[in-house]
């Protein structure tokens, strides 16, 4: 394993990668907590799955961007050490499954040599920055937003203030009004915007979110310059990390502060903090992101169309013309995201010669391939037919949005995968109309917390059971009305009814049948949904829910031969909370040693917030010593000092709030980030004297 640590040329993910081995190594002899290395391990991409002994890997790439050699660079990682199946994601990621702990490093190692990185893929970190995955092509964008998702993902990356959050943050960029990276459930989500004046800007929307109690965000600005991305998106990271709730992780997203706090109060928080920020202005590097290089124009020959009618259809769904005169973007619809390693290197293979070396990921867990001729299309089609991937329908009824669910999930309830095959099968085969139909959206999720994005879709199912005949039968939750308006503007669905797993398929062909007999002349699935009302589609269902009339196959879930049981295993999604002293204390030390190394590289706002948080590691350990428990960061410093500064055990010129809120009272200077730590320094001292001392 020794290998990668003369391999790697950044000497920052070097050190990355080998303090995740130091750290296996320290975990498996039991210097380190198992709850503590979870945390520690979630931030670096590596999540626990429901089998034992193996893990899932999380590739972060940002906006779904990948290239052909990285992406065969991840597909020979994943025959070497995981399955050989590459699973796509809704945030537009690639997991890899089945991968043995003690590997990951090499793993990451051997991902990092074609410059991808595993980093804050999970935990309570800012996740994979999302984006529209036509940014750079569409037609409808007032400019490409692909620069400034990367340097949003480049700023927070390892940046000390978003290591360790009570919850993970979400932001995206879509490409145009018609929101295609779904703001309006994202933590921060930014929609393009172009002021009177000609300036480049972005609508934001704040606090939104799925999970088990979606929130739709709201709109707290028409127009953010810019040059504020950064700052702004700072400030909010700030006051999540100090306000957030860390005890309750169901409590613990933005979406709950801001209803805890107020909208008004947390945007008060937020610009009270901007005196902080590292940045006050941010100039976005357009270069970063620049056009794919694609092949040169040339005459290709012909191809016979063995299907003719299929290829119509398949140009109709999957085919549209790119901004860029001349140039088409090419959707490849991936059967519930899953695509095999030798699929994958085949699919290289025959698109190479027509299409740019850029792939994005999409959020319906397909693939966008970019700058086709038009001359070229046949014969790409034609290369993608031969490998199983010329599928139409792309992002239609008939292309289902799916989480791994009980395949692979600790926290699945039912089965999500084979579901999905199936619907997508009754589509095909009993409505193929519908593969034109792009208004309406199918998408499952395993259990209620939303990875495959139920909520927000049209017609959505997530798993779950019912109790009939002294057993347990997997079941799914119904919802309807979900979807994308557009601007900013979402709706979340509504629970209908719970009818058994196996009954799903009359479900779709009782809702499709309805549609297309009762919705009146141009009226979408929205209109027709709300005209109707919730009551309508619970009558129409009602008789799938009846349990009196249950078939044995009904006790056995999709997928599955064995008898249905619930076996629902620890969630690892938002990281974990531990409480430990020792740990505490350790970690203060460790951040003191961090702020004294970014202080003498001049990171200077690194080194002031690695010097706060040794602060408030070092205050809740002294806490614990009492018995006294705060949820949040800005609560251990008011509890520090009603304990300890009110008792005249610890003395300060003021409080203790006042020396540590120094943070966001003072400009990010040399000679504070010097002050500030020397204060850091002499705190812990004093609680390891006291410590000492019990």
């Amino acid at each position: 394993m020794q290998s990668f640590r003369t391999e790697l040329e950044n000497p920052v993910v070097e050190r990355d990668i080998i303090d995740l081995e130091k750290k296996i190594n320290d975990f498996r002899s039991g210097k380190i907590h198992d709850e503590r290395f979870r945390s520690l391990r979630l931030a670096r991409g590596i999540y626990g799955q429901r089998q034992p002994g193996v893990q899932m890997i999380r590739i972060k790439l940002p906006f779904g961007k990948v290239s052909f050699k990285q992406l065969l660079r991840i597909a020979d990682i994943a025959d070497e050490y995981g399955s050989g199946n590459l699973h796509l994601t809704t945030r537009q990621d690639i997991q890899l499954h089945y991968v043995s702990l003690d590997r990951t490093p090499e793993l990451w190692s051997k991902l990092e040599q074609d410059d991808i990185t595993l980093r804050e893929a999970c935990g309570n970190t800012v996740r994979n920055v999302t984006s529209s995955p036509t940014s750079g092509i569409d037609p409808d964008e007032p400019f490409d937003v692909s620069p400034y998702a990367q340097a949003v993902f480049a700023y927070f990356l390892r940046n000390p203030i978003c290591q360790e959050m009570g919850r993970k943050i979400k932001i995206s960029f879509s490409s145009s009004d018609k929101d295609t990276a779904y703001s309006y459930i994202h933590d921060l989500g930014f929609i393009p915007k172009i002021n009177e004046k000609g300036e480049r800007g972005f609508k934001v929307l704040f606090a939104g979110g799925l999970g088990a109690q979606p929130f739709l965000a709201s709109a707290i600005n028409d127009f953010l310059p810019e040059d504020q991305l950064i700052p702004f998106s700072e400030s909010v990271l700030r006051v999540f990390d100090r306000y957030g709730e860390r005890n309750n992780r169901n409590k613990a997203r933005l979406k709950y502060l801001v209803q805890k706090l107020g909208l008004e109060e947390v945007l008060r928080l937020v610009e009270e903090e901007r005196t902080a920020n590292k940045v006050k202005t941010f100039k976005i590097d357009l270069n970063t992101v620049p056009l794919p290089s694609y092949p040169f124009t040339q005459d290709y020959p012909e191809v016979v169309i063995e299907n003719e009618k299929h290829y119509e259809h398949w140009l109709a769904t999957n085919v549209f013309e790119q901004k860029q005169s001349g140039f088409f973007g090419v959707y490849v619809k991936v059967l519930i995201g899953d695509i095999k390693t030798d699929q994958a290197r085949a699919f290289i293979n025959a698109i190479r010669p027509y299409v740019a070396d850029e792939i994005r990921v999409t959020q319906n867990q397909g693939l966008l391939l970019k700058f086709v001729q038009e001359n070229a299309l046949p014969s790409l089609y034609k290369a993608l037919s031969d490998i199983g991937l010329a599928n139409a329908g792309f992002d239609s009824l008939a292309d289902i949005t799916t989480c791994p669910g009980t395949d692979t999930c600790n926290l699945g309830i039912s089965n999500s995968m084979t579901l999905a095959e199936v619907l997508e099968e009754v589509i095909y085969e009993d409505f193929p109309e519908f593969i034109y139909e792009k208004n309406i959206k199918i998408k499952i999720s395993g259990c209620m917390n939303s990875c495959g994005q139920h909520g927000l879709a049209e017609i959505g199912f997530h798993g779950s059971s019912v109790k009939a005949e002294g057993k347990v039968v997997p079941a799914v939750q119904v919802m309807l009305g979900g979807g994308t308006v557009g601007n900013g503007v979402g709706r979340v669905a509504e629970r209908v009814i719970k009818v058994p797993s196996k009954r799903a398929t009359q479900v779709l062909h009782l809702l499709l049948n309805d549609f297309k007999a009762n919705n009146q002349e141009n009226e979408n699935f929205h209109q027709y949904y709300d005209r109707q009302g919730k009551d309508y589609f619970y009558q129409l269902l009602k008789p799938l829910g009846d349990l009196t009339n249950l078939k044995a196959e009904e006790f056995v879930d999709w997928g599955h031969e064995e008898t249905f049981v619930t076996a629902i295993g620890v969630g690892e999604c938002a990281g974990v909370v531990i409480d430990l002293v020792a740990t505490l204390l350790l970690e203060a030390e460790e951040k003191l040693g961090w702020a004294n190394q970014a202080l003498e590289n001049e990171a200077y706002a690194d080194s002031i917030y690695h010097s706060y948080s040794t602060m408030v590691n070092a205050a809740k350990s002294l806490l614990l010593d009492k018995g006294v428990s705060s949820s949040t960061q800005a609560g251990v410093i008011r509890e520090f000092d009603n304990h300890f500064v009110e008792s005249g055990e610890f003395t300060f010129n003021t409080s203790f709030a006042d020396l540590v809120l120094q943070i966001n009272k003072n400009e990010p200077s040399a000679a504070f980030a010097k002050q500030y730590f020397a204060a850091a320094t002499e705190f812990l001292n004093e609680i390891k004297v006291l410590r000492a001392t019990v």
